[in-house]
């Protein structure tokens, strides 16, 4: 027996017995050993099985064939143990992969945006207006912060890019005399894969008398050069839309309303509808001179349905036969306080619901004092149409100097909603829009600032004040006679720095505003030009050349010329500047779409020479375009007999023959596509084609004579023309091609109706091309889109004559 330990457990070491120190043969020094306890006592049935253990082998054991199934089931589980492994190991593996991956992209530089180059350099050339800059070879630099310099020439491979964030936090102002790109240079400002998110401001400064400009491209431009490129992408909106309800005057349906009175003595009272806003009943009861008159108060008030809100003021006085139970009825049904102690010519004034409480009252008064109240008693209480307009409803009431006075005011408040035709997500708070005139006049365009609006659905904004004019928004007897809507506002804006009035010889005699904007042009073999989403203000100049997008004999601009991505202006809004909107010379295949003209002076989308092919103008809208001073044909009734220094002799222009042309669309050949466009407002056409017999300007003589009455016309379907004072569409005359002689003295490229085009089918085959839009225009029959031709070519409306 083990003798047990403290535990009175046995011992797991055991000293020799009989102080015997033999050890064993394996004995090693320093070791211990420990010691198995005893075999279990053998039992009967123990030495039983052991006596035959060969039965119980052959009673346990496998056969042949057993052994092979059972190992193949313990190779199959090893096998699909192994499977498992391996798919729990790659999960894992793509997981933590995908993981790494994620985090990676989340920092890792988007290679579709420009300035996340790891090659560029930050820049910070900070503000000194005397520095000019010259980005050249191995240049390649980030914007980083505002800056102001004389001017940059990028050129060699130099890259001049603007920086970016996520967040669109940035907000970066470049202030320059010009930007002139060449040579391999390029400026960029987002990409088309990557659209700008912050805000960018390039401001072009300087007067027209100061420094001598750069050849070819004259003071304020950004300017491309043969190899320069161009790349201006903003976030992209919206451009434009249409009104798919009436906006009225006030922003109410039924309008305003404004009453003041003098001396209209008793209760003056309004009844006004609470969906609409619109005054039902106007009533004055003479309480002061009568009881007669408080009775028929009292009676007219227990007429009127619950809900409806009268609005009461108190003229002169009217407390002197105001019986007391008309005043309890005024109490009850109104909720008054301050009627049952109306005293003697004290102003009084109430807007209120029939059948409400107290807390639907609204009410003021004011003790009279030596022929004053001393201030204004004024009710005012706020209302919500159905269609979801709030509205104000005011009464007042006052003695002045010695003059009773009272009036009431119902108007629109907190901005009035517009409902649209497209969703309208991407236009913010803070953006500038403008309605198009649905009058016979484009002066009644109107521009708002859009508010927050978290009660409007995708396709509703809010303006921040009520009209002044109304603007249809419905489908009239199958003629859509919906305004337009334009959102004016980009990230990105190229602007030029302009003076408070007109200076020097900028035709101050015309104008009393600066006309010296700034301008783009865009000269031929430029590597690459798309512009997107960005806005123009203040561009173009009264001067040949200087318009704020010009492609100047530029040539082919598509995929004939060598370009694999086409040249392209998308979503431009060019407003208030002073020289056209676009200007296309003797350049083909260009892509103007969605991009907006607004109150700009000359031919606004501008096809110049006559040779002008294959360029398309898609959905593109332009408003309040204005007489300008460069050709003959821009000119209004004055500024065309003034301007003589370029006709023969004593010659004085006619301004009905010469001039008077001006146009939101010029279109100098027929080979071009026009659709769905909108010419919304001009001094006097809204499309014009016109047929030169040779090319003009810088073109003439050097391409062959292009006879655009014998040209197959391009597309032209579903153009939108209205509220322009002399035509909606012309196509007729041409302009005169050679200068002023003693045999003709009327100035070069005026108008010339000795060129009036008077298309007619014959045998030539190309004529009957131009005779079928004759045709189609002068039909006026209607169609399934409301167009006042068929085939859904045009709509003309609120304009001149055809």
């Amino acid at each position: 027996m083990q003798a047990p330990d403290y535990r009175g457990r046995s011992r797991l070491f055991l000293q020799p017995q009989n102080g015997s120190n033999m050890r064993s043969p394996g004995y090693v020094p320093g070791r211990i050993v420990p010691l198995r306890p005893p075999p279990p006592p053998k039992t009967q049935a123990t030495a039983k099985f052991n006596s035959s253990g060969q039965e119980a082998h052959t009673t346990f054991g496998f056969s042949g064939d057993g052994q092979n199934n059972h190992a193949q089931v313990i190779r199959r589980r090893r096998h699909k143990n192994t499977l498992i492994c391996f798919a729990i190991s790659s999960l894992t593996f793509f997981i933590i992969l995908a993981i790494v991956l994620g985090i990676s992209s989340k920092y890792a530089p988007d290679e579709n945006c420009p300035d996340q180059s790891y090659f560029l350099s930050n820049w910070d050339p900070g503000h000194d207006p005397n520095k000019r800059v010259v980005i050249g070879k191995g240049d390649l630099l980030r914007l980083q912060s505002d800056a102001t310099v004389h001017s940059i020439t990028i050129q060699d491979g130099g890259k001049l890019v603007f920086e970016d964030d996520a967040s669109g936090s940035k907000n970066i102002t470049l202030r320059t005399r010009f930007i002139l790109i060449k040579d391999g240079g390029a400026l960029h400002i987002g990409a088309e894969k990557c659209s700008y998110k912050s805000k960018a401001n390039i401001i072009l400064y300087g007067r027209s008398d100061e420094e001598d400009g750069v050849p070819t491209f004259g003071k304020k431009f950004i300017g491309v050069s043969p190899g320069g490129t161009l790349e201006l992408h903003g976030s992209k909106k919206l451009s434009w839309t249409l009104l798919t309800k009436s906006l009225t005057p006030s922003g109410l349906p039924a309008g305003s309303y404004n009453f003041d009175g003098q001396y209209v003595r008793g209760l003056n009272v309004r009844v006004v509808d609470q969906e609409t806003g619109q005054v039902l009943l106007m009533e004055k009861f003479d309480t002061f001179i009568s009881d007669t008159e408080s009775k028929k108060l009292q009676d007219f008030l227990k007429a009127l349905p619950a809900g409806r809100i009268v609005a009461m003021a108190v003229g002169d006085s009217a407390e002197k036969n105001l019986l007391q139970e008309t005043r309890l009825t005024i109490q009850r049904l109104l909720g008054s306080n301050q009627v049952k102690s109306l005293g003697y010519r004290q102003a009084w004034a109430l807007v209120s619901v029939v059948g409400g409480s107290n807390t639907s009252c609204s009410e003021s008064s004011r003790d009279y004092e030596n022929h004053s109240t001393r201030g204004r008693a004024e009710a005012v209480r706020d209302f919500t149409t159905l269609d979801g307009q709030r509205f104000a409803v005011k009464a007042y009431s006052e003695w002045k100097l010695g003059k009773a006075l009272s009036g009431f005011s119902i108007e629109a408040v907190d901005g009035v909603v517009l409902d649209l035709m497209d969703e309208v997500r991407s236009w913010q708070p803070g953006d500038q829009i403008v309605v198009a005139s649905t009058d016979y006049s484009m002066y009644q365009a109107e521009e708002f600032t859009l508010l927050p609006c978290p009660e409007c659905n995708q396709f509703q904004v809010k303006i921040n004040k009520p009209p002044k004019f109304f603007h249809m928004g419905e489908i009239t007897e199958g003629l859509d006679m919906r305004a337009e809507v334009g959102v004016l506002t980009r990230n990105i804006v190229i602007q030029g720095e302009m003076e408070e009035t007109c200076y020097g010889d900028n035709q101050c005699q015309f104008y009393n505003f600066d006309t010296f904007g700034g301008h783009i042009k865009v000269l031929q073999n430029f590597t690459s030009v798309h512009l997107s989403n960005v806005e123009l203000k203040h561009m173009g100049q009264q001067v040949m050349g200087s318009y704020p997008v010009h492609f100047h004999l530029c040539g082919d601009v598509d995929e004939m010329g060598g370009y694999s991505s086409g040249t392209y202006v998308e979503g431009l809004s060019i407003h208030h500047s002073f020289s056209r909107c676009v200007t296309v010379h003797a350049t083909n295949g260009l892509l103007i779409k969605d991009t907006i003209g607004y109150d700009t002076l000359g031919h606004c989308f501008f096809l110049e020479d006559g040779i002008e092919q294959r360029n398309s103008l898609f959905h593109n809208l332009g408003l309040v375009t204005k007489p300008g001073t460069l050709l003959p044909t821009d000119r209004n009734n004055t500024v065309c007999t003034a301007m003589r220094d370029k006709v023969y002799g004593n010659y004085v222009p006619n301004p009905a023959t010469d001039c008077m042309a001006v146009s939101t669309f010029w279109i100098a050949n027929p080979n071009n596509n026009l659709i769905s466009n909108a010419a919304a407002g001009s001094q006097d056409a809204g499309i014009w084609y016109v047929f030169h017999k040779s090319s003009t300007g810088e073109s003439h003589g050097l391409y062959p004579d292009t006879k655009s009455e014998l040209t197959p016309l391009g597309i032209f379907y579903n153009n939108r023309v209205h509220s322009n004072f002399k035509a909606g569409l012309f196509i007729d005359k041409g302009v005169k091609t050679t200068n002023a002689s003693a045999e003709d003295p009327r100035e070069y490229l005026c108008l010339d109706n000795n060129a009036r085009f008077r298309p007619h089918v014959d045998a030539d085959p190309l004529k009957p091309r131009v005779a079928a839009l004759i045709d189609s225009l002068v039909s006026f029959k209607n169609n399934d889109h409301g167009a006042w031709v068929r085939g859904g070519d045009i709509i003309i409306r609120n304009s001149g004559y055809v």
